[in-house]
């Protein structure tokens, strides 16, 4: 009986969320299995890095064997393939943690997205969840962790068939790596193909070829190594030399997706401060894009070393950028306190940020459909920037790009809309909203539509509030179209016509009896210039937010009532010379003028103010028309 044998085996159950998971992986959710070698050799490289970075303080842990590397080992008389490392290792208590539990929040939405996805986009979302280990349980039937913290006498065994449960116990010394991590996949019988020295090779060089550590196979037990790649870090070397295929191999692993990048920026930055930035925009949205931490994900490296993953190198509305900075002028054991508050820290925030935007300019510039593309992915997070970053707030206007009643698709820069502005416009107008089909039917519109005055529709929740800072665009102040009066009577409609019949009510007095009806419910009642088709629609007053800022103010709870708002009415609509027209003492005069706010509700997207009350009105109109 061995020395490990000897040792008390610990049962564990998987949490929950684990054992979904691993359901997952073992019935084959996804279609591209070898992503699984990819996801194991990122780990050991992460395990390496973060040695080194622990070295910095404690240089005795690195012991006698300072260099970092990750071996293969094939075996194919037993079916197996072990991947072993000698990076940070992992006690006992990390074993647990790390491999029994999955602490990310993003756990659940990860489960959903797997089995929405059904195997279409497995590869990528493994990556951007960092549940990479599990995927190992897609072509073995049992997996073996043997690891040995750096520093520590002790050594640990986890195993686990991955069907709900895992054992646990003390390794033999002879059993363990001297430090870090040994894992051996048993594999399933139709994963035979990974113990083929062509095909491990061919999907190390071409899915982990960037690594950061050399990475060295053994064709069999015992064999002498081949090194397959020699760990130098991509962003060192010149881009000359680095292929397409190279940069997409390297923004794969550091991005955790599997698209291809829409965007590439490398650059290395002389002068007062050095350092070499690698920055990638992906082609496909990331899953935490819209978290509400909003936070970015680019590394931050010193002479090599991952320091942290947490340095805000770009500002949070780029915060879909996925890459690394390097530098040499930080010292290797700087603190997290320090990177807040560097000054170095933030002249690299000031020059990446400055380089992507530059290189998405030159982007739209050169290449339209493509720009076109990435802004449709990230346009509504770039937008962010317009409302925090004053320093780019005109730059970002300009790259910003807008459907409008004017053209939908492509969609349109504000240097378009400004050059083909109608004689007297004086301002950019724009209608925000929840969706474009509710824009579109907005009644607000009509009147800027009947003049050809194009408006900019706006449907991302964050347009509502850089509308509000941005001071104007060359000299033209932006204005919503649902917002105080309209002023179109210096443009004449498209088709105006003399002899167009107006109404002959005395619709004055109507609007002063509506004023009387409606009391408090109204701010004011008023006869409109921007309604050509519509009887009446609701316009926020001059004074406070627009219509679609205050319902998402409300929404929100930061506002606690909402603005009485203004109702304005046709003067040349049928149904209003109807109204106006019926006898003072009628009492259907009040009910209409009850229905026409309701009406006008509706058309902005809401509800009748009293749904029983609304009812009842309608009711008493149905029974006198068909009375009459």
């Amino acid at each position: 009986m061995s020395e490990t044998a000897e040792k008390t085996v610990e049962n564990h159950v998987f949490e929950a969320d684990v054992a979904r998971l691993l359901h997952l992986m073992v019935h084959s959710v996804y279609s591209d299995k070898d992503v699984f070698l990819r996801e194991l050799i990122s780990n050991a490289a992460d395990a390496c890095e973060k040695l080194r970075y622990e070295a910095i303080t404690h240089p005795e842990m690195l012991g006698h064997d300072a260099q970092p590397h990750i071996s293969l080992t094939l075996d194919e008389e037993a079916r197996r393939i072990v991947v072993e490392d000698n990076g940070i290792g992992m006690s006992r208590g990390e074993m647990i943690e790390s491999l029994g539990t999955i602490a990310r929040s993003g756990t659940r939405a990860f489960m959903e997205m797997v089995e929405a996805a059904k195997g279409k986009d497995g590869a990528q979302l493994i990556g951007q969840f960092g549940v990479g280990f599990y995927s190992a349980f897609m072509v073995a039937d049992k997996v073996d962790v043997v690891s040995r913290r750096a520093g520590s006498a002790e050594a640990w065994i986890w195993s686990s068939d991955g069907k709900g449960s895992y054992n646990i116990a003390e390794a033999s010394a002879a059993d363990a790596p001297k430090r870090g991590t040994r894992i051996t996949l048993h594999l399933l019988e139709d994963a035979q193909k990974y113990t083929s020295r062509w095909n491990v090779e061919h999907i190390v060089k071409q899915q982990s070829g960037h690594v950061p550590v050399p990475i060295d196979l053994h064709e069999k037990p015992g064999a002498e190594a081949v090194r397959l790649t020699d760990g130098t870090a991509l962003w060192t070397r010149s881009k000359s030399e680095i292929s397409k295929e190279e940069y997409t191999d390297f923004y794969r692993s550091v991005a955790g997706q599997y698209d291809e990048p829409a965007l590439t920026v490398h650059f290395r930055a002389e002068g007062r401060h050095e350092y070499t930035a690698l920055a990638f925009i992906p082609s496909t949205p990331p899953f935490d894009l819209f978290d509400t931490d909003r936070k970015g994900r680019m590394k931050l490296y010193v002479k090599r070393v991952f320091i942290t993953d947490d340095a805000e190198l770009l500002p949070r509305y780029l915060r879909f950028v996925r890459g690394l900075v390097d530098t040499a002028d930080l010292p290797l054991n700087v603190s997290r306190e320090m990177i807040q508050e560097s000054p170095l820290l933030a002249a690299i925030r000031k020059g990446v940020t400055n380089r992507v935007l530059t290189s998405i300019e030159k982007l739209a510039e050169n290449e339209p459909e493509s720009f076109a593309k990435l802004w449709e992915t990230f346009g509504s997070v770039i937008k962010e920037g317009i409302y925090e970053d004053f320093e780019r707030r005109q730059q970002l206007i300009a790259l910003s790009r807008f459907r409008t009643t004017a053209n939908e698709e492509p969609v349109r820069s504000l240097a378009d809309y400004v050059k083909d502005m109608k004689d007297g416009q004086k301002a950019i107008y724009y209608l925000a909203g929840s969706s474009l089909a509710q824009l579109k039917a907005s009644p607000q519109l009509e009147g800027f539509r009947a003049r050809g005055i194009e408006v900019l529709l706006l449907t991302d929740p964050v347009d509502s509030f850089w509308v509000t800072t941005a001071p104007d665009f060359e000299g033209k102040p932006f204005r919503s179209i649902t917002q105080g009066n309209a002023d179109l009577a210096d443009i004449q409609p498209l088709d105006a016509k003399e002899d167009k019949p107006k109404a002959t009510a005395d619709v004055d007095g109507f609007i002063a009896f509506a004023k009387s009806t409606l009391g408090d419910a109204v701010a004011d009642v008023r006869a409109s210039d921007r309604l050509t088709e519509s009887p009446v629609c609701l316009v926020a007053t001059e004074q406070g937010p627009d219509r679609q800022l205050e319902k998402i103010l409300q929404g929100a709870g930061r506002m606690e009532q909402a603005a009485k708002p203004i109702l304005e009415v046709n003067p040349d609509h049928a149904l209003i010379a109807a109204i106006a027209a019926a006898p003072a003492g009628d009492e259907f005069r009040a009910d209409a003028v009850q229905l026409l706010l309701d009406q006008a509700r509706v058309l902005d997207g809401d509800k009748p103010a009293d749904p029983r009350a609304f009812s009842e009105r309608l009711a008493r109109v149905f029974e006198r028309a068909l009375k009459s």
